[in-house]
């Protein structure tokens, strides 16, 4: 192990044995925590090649549970997000892409920030569950043509421990080890076939566009060195996606999303990952076809009866599309105005994720329990005109000194100019190979 911290210190190869040899040691204890982190601080300077990142990758794969599903045919595609406010894609595009003829059978994990993941989204509709064996998930994908379920409990082990290094040692930001940590958890689930959306901006974890438009590379040089078809996007997340920020308050906008009556942003958005996800499904060949599919989908009204079936066949009641106040209710909500006329210039969407989390729509340890019906509704995007008084905001929570506390905050994270300023772009780049 001395070995190979020198190795990469000094920005030298590595070879698979020695990658191996590292990450089964520190996964079984043989290597311990003070040379490990010596080598993350090592790749954090001087990074790794392209083929030992891929090599890391699969190690990381190895070290726990790898699935395969010959039940649905083997070939699945799956959808990765790298994380961001009001990020709730996954709730209409997995929908809508079944809508169009791919089956989907999806892991994915809960929220750790900003606000809840897609199974804290999804524990907002009353019995969903997302605990289902490998018998309940084929037979949910199966009869609504597509299922999330939670990750077993072995997979990827290696991440895990190297996840929790990283955090306290200073090297979660290494362009090679958030590539191969994103990349082994989509392999070791059983997807082929992956569409990678990588945020960048205030409300993201990449925080410029070279930084971003590299990790996606990375991660799609991953996919293909390692036999999975892969395209990544680059999005926008200088502001919050859609409106809602909060748990039910985002499943209500998926359900109007799905209906076709969504924020322009989101429903946009979905429509280009979902292209790309029929592409790599061979439903489509070009991205434009892939959308007229989709389009085509929710003319017919399907996307949202894909939805209602997925919830009934994880056990969820799927009355809260009509009945969205089944959902959970917050008992104090505040509207958040424009101290004065202007044109949107800047939404601060780290400050509004930060602030949704505190009113409990987040956590900010894995064991914190959510507030499901906390959040906001964020009414204005950037290069709106508004007038003195105008409501910009919507603040749910459980009391009204936290909401009160969180509206003031959110008229000052909104940026105000007496000039008209230019919205903002969704799409900022597409990598494929």
């Amino acid at each position: 192990m001395y070995d190979i911290i020198t190795r990469t210190r000094d920005g030298l190869g590595l070879s698979r044995e020695e990658i191996r040899f590292m990450i089964n040691g520190y996964t079984e204890g043989r290597v311990p925590d003070y040379q490990m982190a010596a080598w993350c601080m090592a790749v954090y300077f001087q990074g790794l090649s392209s083929e030992a990142t891929a090599e890391l990758t699969m190690a990381m794969v190895d070290s726990g549970e790898v699935l395969t599903w010959p039940e649905l045919g083997g070939q699945l595609v799956d959808k990765h997000s790298t994380g961001g406010v009001g990020d709730k894609t996954t709730l209409v595009l997995l929908p809508w892409v079944a809508a169009a003829g791919v089956r989907i059978a999806k892991m994915s994990g809960r929220g750790l920030g900003h606000t809840g993941g897609t199974l804290d989204k999804l524990s907002a509709i009353p019995g969903f569950r997302f605990d289902l064996n490998r018998t309940e998930f084929i037979q949910a994908v199966e009869e609504a043509g597509l299922a999330v379920v939670g990750q077993t409990g072995n997979l990827v082990p290696a991440d895990k421990k190297l996840y929790a290094l990283r955090d306290v040692t200073a090297t979660v930001d290494s362009i090679p080890l958030i590539a191969s940590s994103i990349m082994s958890k989509k392999i070791a689930a059983g997807a082929s076939r992956i569409v990678l959306d990588v945020k960048v901006g205030s409300g993201a974890f990449m925080q410029d566009l070279s930084s971003a438009r590299l990790l996606a590379e990375t991660m799609v040089d991953i996919g293909t060195k390692t036999g999975r078809r892969t395209t990544a996007l680059v999005t926008n997340m200088d502001q919050p996606l859609g409106h809602a920020v909060g748990n039910a308050l985002e499943v209500r906008e998926a359900v109007a999303t799905l209906q076709g009556s969504g924020p322009e942003d989101l429903t946009e958005l979905c429509l280009a990952l979902g292209a790309e996800m029929l592409i790599q499904a061979e439903k489509a060949e070009t991205p434009e076809e892939g959308r007229q599919l989709l389009l085509q989908a929710m003319e017919k009204g399907l996307p949202i009866e894909r939805f209602r079936a997925m919830i009934a066949a994880q056990g969820g009641d799927p009355r809260v599309i009509e009945e969205p106040e089944l959902l959970p209710q917050a008992p104090v909500c505040l509207e958040a105005v424009a101290p004065s006329s202007g044109y949107v210039s800047r939404i601060d969407a780290r400050e509004i994720g930060l602030i949704a989390m505190e009113l409990g729509a987040g956590r900010q340890r894995i064991d914190d329990e959510i507030d499901l019906s906390a959040g906001l509704e964020l009414l204005v995007k950037v290069g709106d005109q508004l007038q003195q008084g105008q409501v910009m905001a919507r603040v749910y929570g459980p009391a009204p000194e936290s909401v009160n506390s969180a509206a003031r905050r959110i008229e000052a994270a909104i940026e105000l100019i007496g000039s008209p300023t230019e919205p903002l772009p969704l799409i900022l780049a597409r990598v494929s190979r």
